[in-house]
């Protein structure tokens, strides 16, 4: 593959390893090729890695190596295409569609569940080392897919935290000060870097912005301080007004707020974050149900949003499968009912 004008329009993305462009195989299927920068001892060791990793994971929310190539001192990696791109894209810096707010807790959960599959799912654990808004894609159904593992760390699970001697990795204003601080690498740098990618959700701007007053330019620091001050509202992207209950702001930001507690004994694990985002949108889930049951059809039955019957993320996160068979369908008001009347009992706050 020649860099030339003849490819540059396939040309979807830069990363410190080499360009990454789309393909098209012999079968028709889309495929993303990374291709590494010529003569970096560097390139080669994050060729390797990512090949060691992506080769021993496969999980729904994290991106899949389709092939390499490794001839010719070309170092040429094959990925699935997803085709939406970067989450940066979808909340800053593009013209594309806003996502709603319910897309964005979908977004948030998928990447916490493709983490945790990464340091629970394996034999070692897998810890990322640079987790941010450009590492976290969306497919054409607007699922996360988490990517570039070039610096992730294999550790033993259960084994003393360990001390990197060389430099730090990663993408610095998401960076874990401790581990700057102390050098020490465990999951919960990830957890911090997830952290600053919440913030992004909600506030729709970079993690650093060197434009705005110094006390705004570093967005963990801003958001944490209008926190305390009580006037979260004022980071909240605009186009997400009226989309937000104040006592899910609330949550979520208490679990931004967790992540990015500067001791990482203090953080929770990746999983309690998972699982405290999908409380939360049962929370978001629970308020549309409430509107839902506030408006009824001409002749008194209770309509449901469509949304709540067709997007099955939505539905399992909130009815079990056992459920929704155990009532029929939820074609029926009366099944719609009990179901709702199910929910509402099986909502205990953490």
């Amino acid at each position: 593959m020649k860099s030339n004008n003849k490819i540059h329009h396939l040309l979807i993305g830069k990363s410190g390893f080499g360009d990454v462009y789309k393909g098209i195989l012999p079968d028709e299927s889309k495929v993303a090729i990374k291709r590494g920068k010529t003569g970096s001892g560097q390139g080669m060791l994050e060729f390797q890695r990512e090949i060691q990793v992506l080769s021993r994971i496969w999980h729904r929310h994290l991106v899949s190596l389709t092939g390499y190539c490794d001839e010719n001192s070309e170092m040429i990696l094959v990925y699935e295409f997803i085709e939406k791109g970067t989450l940066q894209e979808h909340l800053y810096g593009s013209d594309l569609p806003s996502l709603s707010w319910k897309q964005r807790l979908e977004i948030c959960i998928g990447a916490a569940r493709g983490l945790h599959y990464l340091h629970s799912g394996s034999e070692e654990a897998i810890i990322h080392r640079d987790v941010k808004s450009t590492n976290i894609l969306l497919d054409e159904n607007t699922v996360a897919k988490v990517v570039d593992f070039g610096i992730s760390k294999l550790v033993v699970r259960n084994q003393e935290p360990i001390s990197i001697s060389t430099n730090i990795k990663g993408t610095y204003v998401y960076l874990d000060p401790e581990y700057m601080y102390t050098h020490i690498l465990t999951e919960k740098s990830d957890v911090y870097s997830f952290g600053v990618v919440l913030l992004e959700v909600l506030c729709a701007r970079p993690a650093l912005d060197r434009h705005l007053p110094a006390e705004q330019q570093n967005l963990a620091d801003w958001a944490m301080s209008c926190k305390s001050n009580g006037v979260v509202d004022k980071i909240v992207d605009q186009r997400l007004v009226g989309q937000i209950e104040p006592k899910i702001l609330r949550k979520f930001m208490e679990v931004a707020e967790k992540c990015l507690k500067d001791n990482g004994d203090e953080r929770p694990s990746i999983a309690n974050v998972s699982w405290e985002l999908e409380y939360i949108m049962r929370l978001q889930m629970m308020t549309i149900l409430e509107d839902s049951v506030a408006c009824c059809g001409g002749d008194g039955s209770l309509v449901i949003p469509r949304l709540m019957v067709s997007d099955s993320f939505s539905c399992n996160s909130i009815v079990q499968e056992d459920q929704v068979k155990k009532y029929g369908s939820t074609n029926s008001s009366h099944s719609q009912t009990r179901v709702l009347s199910q929910v509402i009992e099986g909502m205990v706050p953490p």
